[in-house]
């Protein structure tokens, strides 16, 4: 994807923004650093996966009073290696996940202010929740979809709309990566034997299974209309039909 800045270098549109001021600037270096961090994501939850599967094999084997081990000692190594890795899992994946949503929200408030551009009537949030709607309880479940829809049938084709199947099935594996990793953590930390670790750390692992294919359908959402935004910048405004 080549990048054009001078297309989206002057302020367009209607005089008149019910959103406030809006005008065009590119997306297309902000779309690729997001692309490259969610797949610092990708790469970060595929290790958790492997730290999951590692620890519930060990709090199996613990539940089990070691019946898979000749050695007790070597049981303990093996519980110590897993915690480690399940530790780290957990470090890493907060640090990626802080560096990813800062620079995704600086670029979809580049391309929600954007897409007032191409059309300043057709979002029905205002552009404050760009921001905030991932943040406010409750509201965060389906605030961030419907701005993202709006974003993108704005960004579509004059006289045509993109199909939302890929911003829906993203945003479904979101909310269920959401809702397992909150209810895996709750149960992972109130459990006591090693039989309820062994549970918690499945939900975890469903979690973390979740969260890579909804990373990698984000970078194909943020790839797709980073790419519509610039090639309607590029096309220059619609004709006035008669």
């Amino acid at each position: 994807m080549s990048s054009n800045h001078s297309q989206f270098s002057a302020p367009t549109g209607p005089v008149f923004q019910p959103h406030g001021p809006a005008w065009l600037r590119s997306p297309v270096g902000l779309g690729k650093a997001v692309a490259a961090l969610l797949g610092v994501v990708v790469a970060v939850d595929l290790f958790a996966v492997y730290a999951d599967l590692t620890m519930y094999d060990v709090t199996g084997s613990l539940a089990n009073d070691g019946a898979d081990y000749d050695d007790y000692a070597a049981l303990m190594r093996d519980a110590d290696h897993a915690d480690s890795l399940y530790a780290a899992a957990g470090y890493l994946q907060s640090a990626s996940l802080v560096a990813t949503t800062v620079v995704y929200l600086i670029w979809f408030l580049r391309v929600r202010v954007n897409a007032e551009v191409f059309n300043p009537f057709g979002h029905s949030k205002k552009r404050a929740w760009a921001g905030w709607g991932w943040f406010v309880p409750v509201v965060n479940l389906w605030f961030p979809r419907r701005i993202m829809l709006d974003i993108w049938d704005a960004s579509s084709r004059a006289g045509t709309r993109a199909p939302q199947g890929l911003v829906n099935t993203w945003w479904t594996l979101w909310i269920l990566a959401l809702l397992t990793n909150r209810a895996g953590y709750t149960a992972y930390r109130n459990a006591d034997t090693a039989d309820e670790i062994q549970d918690a750390v499945g939900q975890v692992l469903l979690s973390d299974v979740a969260d890579v294919a909804a990373a990698v359908l984000a970078i194909l959402v943020v790839l797709r209309l980073t790419r519509m935004q610039h090639e309607k910048a590029s096309r220059g405004p619609a004709p006035m039909s008669a």
